[in-house]
């Protein structure tokens, strides 16, 4: 069983050894980020972890997809988001987690669809059955 590691220190160097301590047992969890007012209604949650092909919005006005989601440094990289080089190559820009907001889910995934619709009861029943 995996043991709960929580600290209630202000102290920035205890928080920073919580944040790897973390980043190795759930990276996924923090790879989330906040849902939309109207799929925070629909769903009834605050954030979701993300994945490759949401839609994320609030990036400096730009709405895109997700390409690629790097967990070790918690960063993802966006459509159309990019940089030119001094030699003149395009490359992809970071962008932090916290700086996203989830506009739109990509549901092609049965296992989080049920998750989100039917919540974690409407999951094991989904699992007895396949």
């Amino acid at each position: 069983m995996i043991e709960v590691v929580t600290t209630a220190s202000a102290n920035p160097r205890k928080q920073r050894v919580l944040r790897r301590i973390l980043a190795r047992v759930w990276p996924h969890k923090l790879m989330s980020a906040h849902l939309s007012s109207e799929l925070r209604e629909k769903y009834g949650r605050r954030s979701l972890p993300l994945r490759v092909g949401d839609t994320v919005g609030e990036y400096r006005g730009v709405t895109a997809k997700v390409v690629e989601v790097d967990r070790e440094r918690q960063y993802v990289y966006l459509e159309n988001v990019t940089r030119k080089k001094v030699d003149g190559t395009e490359v992809r820009v970071p962008v932090h987690v916290s700086n996203v907001m989830i506009v739109q889910l990509d549901l092609s995934d049965e296992h989080r669809k049920t998750l989100l619709e039917k919540g974690r009861e409407g999951l094991k029943a989904w699992k007895a059955s396949a």
